[in-house]
């Protein structure tokens, strides 16, 4: 098939550091490569791929310092209409910029899917039962569920290209969180736990500027030689510090559509405690790779109980579950179905 894959520009395909969609992105289309379809990528300049490649700007956004990256802009619009102006090229476009490619998808005349790597909310509901001519999939599928009426093709859990990843079968005593400080990761409650326990936190998490309030009242005030801060890391870092995590904590507080980094952890061996909200008790098989908990109490019980945990079993469940070759063969079954009409 020729297939035309439309990423976000904030960031590089794959991210440099942080960059969960991006990562994504890379592992579905170098595995759609390596199966033989023709490939297209509209990314940033600098992504790396073996796909072609077409950009309408030469650095990903966040490292060129312009302004509302991760929201609608000129850029943003470019890349999009760029790759829709090019339709008679392709047989599948998917996109992967949720409503900001919608319209543009909706009256394109070569089948389109949407991946929705965010939460719907009010207003992406009511856009997405009003434009209903691009099939749109879903990363989880309590993502879906206050969504009536979408012309779903169906959910394809996110995946990456895991096996490389380091393994550890012991671990250091230490606690990790990964990702990015703000409200709705729940920083803070990562922090009580460990401090309830009187255990060592590494937080390897990124700051944005609109989260630094939320830093100062709620994490800066508890950071101590055991409660570390040391900023955002690569991608072989954090996978080195996730491999000797003694468990990797997530106390999101919000529906939150997909966990990459849970997926992460696993496949180094790393036992993940999360929140119960959205997408979370689809991934940690709870009591085998990991718990999932409703609260700080709960998150204090599960890492006392960590040692009923075999590390293998989670790596086990990433790579069979989430990895890049699994959801390679779910967007396949996708655009084939599109194509032969079976949706």
């Amino acid at each position: 098939m020729r297939i035309a894959q439309i990423a976000p520009l904030a960031e590089r395909v794959p991210p440099k550091k942080y960059g969960g969609t991006e990562r994504v992105i890379h592992a579905l289309t170098e595995e759609l490569v390596r199966r033989g379809h023709d490939v297209t990528l509209f990314a940033s300049g600098d992504s790396i791929t073996s796909a072609k490649l077409v950009s309408v700007h030469p650095r990903n956004l966040r490292e060129a310092r312009l302004k509302n990256i991760y929201t609608a802009n000129a850029w943003l619009f470019h890349n999009i209409g760029l790759a829709y102006s090019r339709q008679s090229e392709f047989d599948i476009i998917h996109d992967h910029n949720g409503i900001y490619g919608l319209a543009t998808a909706n009256i394109a005349s070569t089948p389109s899917v949407i991946t929705m790597h965010g939460p719907f909310n009010l207003e992406d509901r009511k856009i997405f039962r009003a434009l209903r001519k691009p099939w749109v999939t879903s990363i989880s599928k309590s993502q879906v569920l206050s969504v009536a009426d979408l012309h779903h093709a169906g959910t394809v859990y996110n995946g990456l290209s895991m096996e490389h990843f380091p393994f550890s079968a012991t671990h250091d005593g230490y606690l990790l969180f990964a990702g990015r400080i703000s409200m709705e990761k729940g920083v803070h409650f990562a922090i009580e736990a460990a401090q309830m326990l009187d255990l060592p936190l590494i937080i390897a998490a990124k700051l944005e500027p609109t989260d630094r309030a939320y830093w100062r009242e709620y994490i800066e005030p508890s950071l101590s030689d055991t409660i570390r801060w040391i900023g955002e890391v690569d991608e072989e870092e954090r996978n080195r510090l996730m491999s000797r995590a003694m468990a990797f904590l997530h106390p999101v507080t919000w529906r939150e559509p997909f966990g990459l980094t849970l997926i992460e952890a696993m496949a180094c061996g790393c036992p993940v405690i999360g929140f119960n909200k959205g997408s979370i008790p689809e991934i940690i098989a709870h009591g085998k790779t990991g718990f999932v908990v409703t609260d700080l109490d709960e998150m204090v019980d599960a890492i006392d109980a960590l040692a009923s945990i075999d590390r293998t079993a989670c790596r086990v469940r990433a790579l069979s579950n989430f990895s890049a070759t699994t959801m390679t063969d779910g967007y396949e079954a996708v655009y084939r179905s599109i194509q032969e009409g079976k949706l």
